[in-house]
């Protein structure tokens, strides 16, 4: 990725959210701009670095990954959800920033019934110029396809009972530690441009080890090239006796 495009970038969101220095030194040292190129071609990157974040649709507002380094937290296999929650709602104004622009908070397990079994999503914000929900799960460890339903679960809640006229369909994102592709391809299928799955980070990564997963991430996507065919050439039947090509013959008067 190219300096002059990543500066071009923060001049522009820098003057747009009015991020004060030390809330730009932050997203320069997090690598916002290399998190958010990483999903985009080419022409996307250069729109990216001209016009800074534009949120059109849902994927526009979906980083991966998340970096959470404010939380200060250790990257242990005892830490739990309830833990990572509260720290987010205690650093609340680090996470919106995190997030992007457009987020405001609207609350935290908010309970959701159905025939008498009760369901909390761990977070709820609502996205104001995207104008829809933003559900938000916490997962600990490696995402799983029940994970994965569970989301499904609290999208179609919230597009058939609380989403109202003017309201778009609801987004949901889970946020993960470790996450596995094809698991979320094959389980949300024509949910796809709803539903996301982001790692979470509890330390700013190094530019080296973003770069590295942006070409790993990037040799997935690319389909590679069929093997080429070479047209077949014709063999003139050679004479038995010879072994040379067969002259034609001519017609005799």
């Amino acid at each position: 990725m190219q300096r002059r495009e990543a500066r071009d970038f923060y001049e522009v969101e820098a003057s747009r959210s009015a991020w004060s220095a030390r809330q730009l030194e932050r997203q320069i040292n997090s690598l916002l701009f290399e998190r958010l190129a990483k999903s985009r071609d080419k022409q996307g990157v250069l729109d990216l670095a001209r016009e800074g974040q534009t949120l059109a649709r849902p994927p526009d507002v979906i980083k991966d990954p998340y970096v959470l380094e404010f939380l200060e937290l250790p990257a242990s296999h005892r830490l739990v959800e309830s833990r990572i929650e509260v720290a987010l709602i205690n650093q609340l104004q680090a996470f919106l920033l995190e997030l992007g622009s457009g987020f405001a908070f609207v609350g935290r397990q908010h309970r959701l019934t159905l025939e008498g079994d009760h369901f909390y999503p761990d977070l709820v914000f609502y996205h104001v110029k995207l104008k829809c929900y933003v559900v938000i799960d916490l997962k600990v460890g490696k995402l799983s396809h029940g994970d994965l339903g569970q989301m499904l679960l609290y999208v179609n809640y919230y597009d058939r009972e609380v989403v109202t006229a003017g309201d778009n369909p609801t987004i949901g994102l889970v946020l993960c530690s470790e996450k596995n592709d094809a698991v979320v391809r094959y389980v949300l299928a024509d949910k796809h441009a709803q539903i996301f799955a982001s790692r979470y980070q509890l330390a700013l990564p190094s530019e080296d080890v973003l770069r590295a997963e942006i070409q790993r991430e990037l040799e997935l996507l690319t389909p590679s090239a069929p093997p080429v065919k070479r047209p077949s050439r014709k063999r003139v039947p050679a004479d038995p006796q010879t072994a040379r090509p067969a002259k034609s013959k001519g017609k005799t008067a």
